[in-house]
């Protein structure tokens, strides 16, 4: 039995709509199927929001992940993430403070001189977003960000 499907409208930039175009050329599929290949994709990502067990620092690492487009792209502000990570009843062990959802929100540039005044062990020898993902490890000491700090940490070797 097949779903009932439906007509969607999407505006987008042109470069964008070009890089689809040249995707799904560079693939031998329509335009379409780029679509909803992405929009696929981007729900098997966001699959533990759709999960109650999920919530406050069990979210931190897709964050993290997506700290950018979650800054550039979805414009969220720091009343909408913490809805989002803190919503769903959380377990007092998983809350995320709401100066570390703005940690996650604050631009690259600035993230840096957060963390100095933040953080009690400074870290010189490291990336920023490397930095960020130790100092939430730590703080909130989620096995989860601590699989992706190795796999990052592995992957840099």
């Amino acid at each position: 039995m097949s779903e009932l499907k439906h007509i969607i409208s999407l505006r987008i930039e042109n470069s964008i709509r070009n890089a689809v175009q040249a995707t799904a050329s560079r693939f031998y599929v329509r335009e379409s199927d780029i679509y909803r290949f992405a929009i696929n994709y981007m729900l098997k990502r966001f699959k533990c929001l759709h999960e109650d067990d999920f919530s406050g620092s069990d979210l931190l690492p897709l964050m993290l992940d997506i700290r950018e487009e979650l800054i550039g792209s979805l414009s969220l502000k720091k009343h909408q993430l913490f809805n989002i990570l803190n919503g769903n009843n959380v377990h007092p062990d998983k809350f995320v403070a709401m100066s570390d959802i703005e940690l996650l929100l604050t631009p690259q540039h600035l993230v840096k001189q957060r963390l100095q005044k933040i953080d009690d062990s400074p870290q010189s020898d490291v990336d920023t977003e490397t930095w960020l993902k130790q100092y939430l490890l730590e703080k909130y000491q989620s096995p989860s960000l601590q699989d992706s700090s190795d796999t990052q940490t592995q992957s840099s070797n």
